[in-house]
């Protein structure tokens, strides 16, 4: 099974992709993550994906189709695929169905998770990681149990993306409804996308797309 994963930076999309991944086996094909690691290795490529993700723009459709086709690739034919932050415009829509294609690979559902803004704003400006083993927190809504130290490893050093501002959350916001919201027609007349209130609890919505995709 290959799906899509839409909704605004902060959604939740890579959360329930893990939960995906957790469940059914299936891979997450995050070009957030993709993007980071590109950063991370300081190659040329990463130097001009820093430049982009700091002022809160997108990289080129070739940087973002190159990745996809690179993780397809590698995976098992039989394995189910989450894109998480792709596509996110009309043109990559269009690009997806070929990559797909090009593989033997059929796209079954669009899952749109709709959030407020001024939620979102909130859920984003807070959140803060580990810098050790990556695990998730927020200043008001999952504070480590023991003040300054890691549920999952111990750490206590934390970090916090630098574009996790209201000022760039609501750019991408602005981004999001001018540019990825457009493709929904595209799935739609397809009658694949389906809608999830993305402000309920993380497990309500998981069990809301899980009913979705036909959990066992």
């Amino acid at each position: 099974m290959n799906i899509i994963l839409l909704g605004p930076p902060g959604a939740g999309k890579g959360t329930q992709a893990s939960h995906l991944v957790d469940d059914f086996g299936m891979a997450q094909l995050s070009t957030g993550d993709m993007l980071r690691a590109a950063r991370k290795a300081g190659t040329p490529l990463g130097e001009r994906v820093a430049a982009v993700m700091d002022s809160g723009g997108l990289v080129s459709d070739e940087i973002v189709d190159d990745l996809i086709c690179d993780k397809l690739d590698s995976m098992p034919d039989d394995q189910g695929a989450i894109f998480d932050g792709y596509p996110r415009t009309a043109a990559q829509a269009h690009s997806l169905d070929k990559i797909l294609a090009d593989r033997g690979r059929t796209l079954d559902f669009v899952i749109e998770l709709n959030v407020d803004e001024d939620a979102l704003v909130d859920r984003i400006t807070g959140r803060f990681t580990c810098a050790s083993c990556g695990e998730g927190y927020h200043d008001r809504y999952k504070l480590p149990k023991v003040e300054g130290v890691c549920d999952n490893c111990g750490s206590t050093e934390f970090k916090r993306r630098p574009d996790d501002n209201e000022e760039t959350v609501r750019t991408r916001m602005a981004e999001y409804r001018a540019k990825t919201a457009p493709i929904l027609p595209i799935y739609d007349e397809r009658g694949l996308v389906r809608r999830i209130d993305g402000m309920q609890s993380i497990d309500e919505v998981t069990k809301e797309i899980e009913a979705i995709i036909g959990k066992k």
